[in-house]
């Protein structure tokens, strides 16, 4: 039986190429012992939401597909263009099931994340009463990654990129994950309102917190213990690192 049933959804962000894995297969496909990586991660969803899951698939969609729904019923969703991750999500909603009230944001490169740590994320949302919850982790060199941002009050108000961050902001070492849990309600709202005005020129699913900030939503920040749970694979070097942290799991170690 899965955490949250029926009001509960998974969108898994899985479109990308990866062109720092050296290859020509879709990044998702590439494999953790012996298994496409994207699988660990709809296994992992499966056990939480159920059948409610969005996989967002645009490079080889059709064999990412055919991987995912060897092993997993889900719904697909296709991102003709990759304009960024707010696109992606804005992608995938429209495939949402109807009865789903809250959204969990996840990614099919990020292979070592655990059904206990995203059913807590899941629980501290709920019980806040939150409209957004981003997951977090500390690290001691944050270089490269969005740092979250509070105000004087210690209240959650924006996620920057490194790429538009002041020299003050880079020195915060609190990063966003890239995983949300988001009311579906909200998420419907802010989408729309999302610009691609940055130095990517991309639409950035981390704006819809300063979007939410502008409208008194209520957010939040949890923090994962593991910053090794919660680390994606983008280069070839992250994928045999995966795989040195995924053989001790299998082994107990």
């Amino acid at each position: 039986m899965p955490d949250h049933p029926d009001n509960c959804a998974a969108i898994i962000l899985a479109a990308g190429l990866g062109t720092r894995m050296k290859s020509n297969r879709a990044k998702v496909l590439h494999e953790i012992s012996g298994r496409p990586m994207i699988l660990y991660v709809t296994a992992m969803a499966q056990q939480i939401v159920g059948d409610n899951i969005v996989v967002v698939v645009g490079h080889q969609a059709d064999r990412v597909k055919e991987v995912v729904e060897r092993e997993t019923p889900a719904y697909f969703a296709l991102q003709q263009e990759q304009l960024g991750t707010g696109h992606a999500v804005q992608s995938a909603l429209p495939v949402v099931p109807g009865s789903v009230e809250r959204i969990v944001i996840l990614y099919g490169d990020v292979p070592l994340l655990r059904s206990k740590t995203i059913s807590g994320f899941i629980e501290d949302h709920v019980r806040a009463r939150r409209d957004l919850t981003v997951l977090a982790v500390s690290l001691p060199d944050p270089t490269g990654y969005g740092r979250i941002i509070v105000d004087e009050k210690d209240r959650f108000i924006e996620i920057v990129e490194e790429a538009d961050s002041s020299p003050a902001q880079k020195r915060i070492t609190s990063i966003n994950t890239g995983i949300y849990c988001v009311e579906r309600g909200f998420l419907e709202e802010a989408l729309p309102l999302l610009t691609n005005q940055n130095a990517q020129g991309e639409y950035y699913l981390t704006d819809i917190v300063s979007i939410g900030h502008r409208q008194n939503r209520v957010m939040g920040v949890v923090t994962a213990s593991d910053p090794e749970e919660v680390s994606g694979v983008n280069c070839l070097d992250e994928l045999a690192m995966a795989e040195a942290i995924m053989q001790k799991r299998m082994d107990g170690r």
